[in-house]
């Protein structure tokens, strides 16, 4: 489960770089007004709970160190821990409050909604103040990270949810 999320995580991330890394989506290095990846943090993490956000935080940490910020090792470790503890703690929320189910049965149109909702917050939220307590500070970067986040969330796991509504369910015999 954690190598599974590693490898999704590091393909939509490549996908995102080739449909979305231009002047008219990228608001500034790593932050774009799309940010498919995003749902796919919160995907895995909601299907594999705490394997799913190891393997955002593993693959989160290459691409952050290799590719946005090769040279600022705080603000890669930054995003890895942001990019892996939001969407556990939006999975743990979904626990609590929704009883969650592995199969995401549970999860309708509305609470998938509020949970992505919850999700975009808490991950440009927790980057920036982590980056606050080091003397840094996102500025207008959150609300465009925030923004991708949901957005990149929306598309990838509503794209999600269709697809599994075209696979058949087997009931239980009674």
């Amino acid at each position: 489960m954690t190598a599974t999320s590693a490898i999704l995580f590091f393909l939509v991330s490549q996908l995102n770089d080739f449909l979305f890394y231009n002047e008219d989506f990228e608001f500034t290095v790593g932050v774009g007004w799309i940010y498919l990846p995003a749902g796919m943090r919160l995907l895995c993490t909601l299907l594999f709970g705490g394997a799913g956000a190891v393997g955002i935080f593993l693959t989160a940490l290459y691409v952050s160190f290799f590719t946005y910020f090769p040279d600022d090792p705080m603000r890669a470790l930054a995003g890895s821990i942001a990019s892996a503890l939001a969407p556990y703690l939006t999975y743990l929320f979904a626990q609590k409050a929704y009883g969650l189910k592995t199969s995401l049965v549970n999860l309708n149109a509305q609470r998938l909604f509020l949970l992505t909702m919850l999700f975009s917050v808490a991950g440009p939220s927790i980057l920036n103040l982590w980056l606050l307590l080091i003397g840094r500070d996102l500025g207008m970067d959150i609300f465009v990270m925030m923004t991708g986040d949901f957005v990149g969330s929306m598309i990838l796991i509503y794209t999600f949810k269709l697809i599994l509504s075209f696979v058949p369910v087997k009931s239980p015999r009674q």
